[in-house]
């Protein structure tokens, strides 16, 4: 039987197979326009987070792709100021895959945006961040760090949970 697809969601599945192309053949997972990172395996988000080269270039390659400026190997051919947009976003989403990681191993309840498709997050980057990066990520009071999380400002929560962050990689590369 013949499905009927509107046209805005054909474009949109056309252009997700084509942006994670590189990433279904390095992850051997399914992604789609609906994929958020709570769908992605831990494996693919541990070598994600680690923010080196490859993982690097899988994002800004997701980015470039979701953007029609090309593939992520040819990010240095960028005009400076899509360089630039590129590097904002793929921080954002650097954040938000660090936030999932702490989530997953039971430092945090939840964070914002975590509930935002990965395609989403991209292509809406200019209204969705401010207003994401606005907001804390909620520590799990029975996690043993906790303590210094909740002892100190709304200011500094922040700070806190980014100080984990050379913790939660050395934890992540037990998955990779």
């Amino acid at each position: 039987m013949t499905q009927v697809i509107s046209l805005k969601k054909g474009k949109t599945r056309i252009l997700a197979k084509k942006a994670f192309r590189n990433w279904k053949s390095q992850f051997k997972e399914d992604f789609s326009p609906e994929t958020c990172l709570t769908h992605i395996s831990l494996e693919t988000l541990s070598f994600l987070a680690q923010g080196k080269d490859k993982g690097t270039f899988y994002l800004y390659d997701l980015i470039m792709g979701l953007h029609h400026l090309g593939s992520g190997f040819e990010f240095n051919e960028l005009s400076p100021e899509n360089k630039m947009r590129v590097i904002d976003q793929y921080l954002f989403l650097l954040d938000r895959i660090r936030y999932e990681g702490m989530k997953r191993l039971g430092w945090l309840t939840h964070y914002p945006g975590e509930d935002v498709p990965l395609m989403e997050m991209i292509i809406r980057f200019e209204t969705l961040a401010p207003n994401l990066q606005g907001q804390i990520p909620m520590m799990n009071p029975g996690f043993s760090s906790s303590k210094a999380f909740f002892s100190v400002s709304t200011y500094e929560k922040e700070g806190v949970v980014r100080k984990l962050i050379p913790r939660l990689l050395e934890e992540l590369k037990k998955f990779t």
